[in-house]
């Protein structure tokens, strides 16, 4: 048995770490000059409408003091660690858990700390983070269970649509051109991340409706169906929009559970409200 840590990207329902005992490390929001939490300590549905009305949210990633906190507290009880870490491509949340494993490593030297880039972020991650309780209750160790996460991560795959291209454009994730050109035509690109966990535009779809259904393609193309009997399904404060996605692949595809949350404030803050995500199990990730 080990400790399964992540952080806040992970977007999984609170109570669901709690039952699958995983400690989670908040990113920071800095939703105005005043007002500063740490990440998903804002009811979502106020959080997306702050930024409807003109609100412009920042994030902060984890740093090596709260990754090392997680981590002393494991360790001091005799455990050994495993981190899933969004994005390096993304964020310098997984820098910040190898700094504090590092850190650590000469105080501990009986004990193991491995600390994974999952390349992935919202609900992805928190597949990941599923499957780790899951190969953690089937007996591994962290240390092959990192192994096997290094083996298997490509395979994890995260698609998105959003409603408003000025929030990726703000971000730096798409250009000006695109971001006009797409919202004056109405024009959604599908953006996924790829194998080093960056932010690539895929196909384009004409309007809302065929975005969704974009989305339900992409798990229908790249998806391993035996190994999707679980799917998650992530939107910024439009969960009719998630139900119709979640429904379509539980028609098209054969998803036995789909997971349905929303996207956390970290996340929100770059892709905007009315994004929606999946998150699925793939023989590649385009």
């Amino acid at each position: 048995m080990f400790q399964i840590l992540t952080d806040s990207c992970c977007d999984l329902p609170k109570q669901m770490l709690t039952e699958y005992a995983v400690g989670c490390a908040p990113l920071t929001v800095h939703y105005d000059d005043t007002t500063v939490f740490p990440d998903g300590d804002m009811d979502p549905v106020k959080f997306y409408e702050g930024v409807r009305s003109g609100k412009m949210p920042k994030s902060a990633a984890v740093n090596p003091d709260q990754w090392g906190k997680l981590m002393r507290a494991a360790l001091e009880r005799g455990e050994d660690v495993l981190v899933l870490a969004m994005a390096s491509g993304i964020s310098a949340t997984y820098q910040s858990a190898v700094i504090a494993a590092d850190d650590l490593a000469e105080e501990f030297p009986q004990r193991t700390v491995k600390v994974v880039d999952t390349t992935q972020g919202s609900l992805t991650e928190g597949l990941m983070v599923l499957k780790a309780a899951e190969l953690r209750d089937a007996g591994m160790t962290a240390a092959e269970a990192a192994a096997w996460f290094e083996e298997h991560k490509k395979n994890y795959c995260i698609w998105l649509t959003v409603e408003d291209l000025m929030h990726l454009k703000r971000g730096g994730r798409v250009s000006s051109t695109t971001a006009i050109v797409g919202t004056m035509l109405q024009v959604k690109p599908l953006l996924y991340l790829n194998e080093e966990g960056k932010l690539e535009s895929g196909p384009k779809a004409r309007g809302r409706k065929a975005s969704l259904n974009a989305l339900v393609e992409k798990v229908e193309t790249l998806g391993t169906p035996d190994a999707n009997d679980t799917v998650v399904v992530g939107h910024a404060n439009c969960p009719a929009d998630a139900e119709y996605v979640a429904q379509r692949l539980r028609e098209r595809c054969g998803v036995k559970h789909v997971i349905i949350n929303y996207i956390g404030n970290v996340i929100g803050t770059h892709v905007g409200p009315g994004a929606v995500v999946v998150g699925f199990v793939g023989n590649s990730r385009a």
